[in-house]
């Protein structure tokens, strides 16, 4: 996997001091930044879930040399700094960050990759600015998220839950949450996904996110999750749009991406990975097949 840089800068609202990696593009590796931009394409902003951060497109990356990447962990998560106020973990204030972002680093037009979460913030700053987002790629997410996924989400985010001894113990855990939507992953790729969702502590192995995030989640509150996007959708159908929809998904359903394509105006591409629930790690042969392409045709 190609190396990256470490960026650092300040939140939005200048409270906290957030983190992104910054992968260059192989294509510009020898020329400035405006050079590697024009040559590898346009910058693309990967952003995660909830709970994950900026490892979990690892295993994406690779196979995206050509583009400079940034890959932030979301205030709350990674090696960001906690928010003390729990209320600000919410779509409208991650929004505002990624916009600080991209202005601290000067970038004006880009594509978007974004998982879960990291797709409802797409899709909002798609909506604000879509004369900036060349294209945007949305993982297992769009404008209606079934109960039933948000309920299990619910079950396992928050509380605080003793450290693990060690890395076979929090994937054993993982691997217990999770397994109905990886039912092809063994101990490997368990262990891959707590390493990349995890953090080593003096006292063990723990989840790499504040627990706080979970208040949010709340069925009386929507600061988290809205539970209606569709005004939003209804903003970006000029934008391209690429939507990846996990099989076995209890997140968002045939339905919904079917809704999805129906009110969209520019290119639509649907992409759906067998034996995969909530969220494909875009390293599945259905989304390489589609999502290279997708991007070439796009973001350049």
């Amino acid at each position: 996997m190609k190396s990256y840089e470490e960026h650092r800068y300040r939140s939005a609202d200048g409270r906290l001091g957030l983190f992104a990696r910054d992968y260059p593009s192989v294509r510009g590796t020898d020329g400035d930044a405006g050079e590697r931009q024009e040559r590898g394409g346009l910058p693309l902003l990967l952003m995660h879930g909830l709970t994950r951060n900026a490892a979990d497109f690892e295993p994406l990356a690779p196979h995206l040399a050509d583009y400079r990447l940034i890959v932030p962990d979301q205030r709350g998560r990674g090696l960001s700094d906690y928010d003390d106020d729990a209320a600000n973990y919410r779509i409208d204030v991650y929004v505002a960050d990624m916009f600080a972002l991209l202005a601290d680093l000067g970038i004006d037009r880009f594509g978007i990759v974004g998982t879960s979460m990291g797709g409802l913030i797409g899709m909002v700053m798609a909506a604000i600015a879509p004369q900036r987002v060349a294209a945007l790629a949305l993982n297992d997410i769009g404008p209606v998220i079934d109960e039933a996924g948000l309920d299990r989400i619910r079950a396992y985010v928050g509380g605080s839950p003793s450290p693990a001894a060690d890395w076979a113990e929090m994937a054993g855990r993982f691997a217990r949450v999770n397994g109905a939507a990886f039912p092809e992953f063994g101990d490997a790729e368990w262990l891959a996904f707590a390493r990349r969702t995890s953090r080593e502590t003096a006292d063990g192995i723990v989840t790499a996110y504040d627990p706080a995030i979970a208040k949010g989640l709340t069925p009386e509150t929507d600061a988290v999750v809205p539970t209606d996007l569709w005004p939003v959708w209804d903003m970006v159908t000029k934008v391209p749009v690429l939507v990846v929809r996990g099989g076995l998904s209890d997140l968002m359903s045939a339905e919904t991406m079917d809704e999805m394509a129906r009110r969209h105006d520019a290119a639509f591409e649907p992409v759906v990975v067998p034996n995969r629930g909530h969220a494909p790690l875009l390293d599945e042969p259905e989304v390489l097949a589609a999502l290279p392409p997708f991007l070439c045709a796009h973001a350049r």
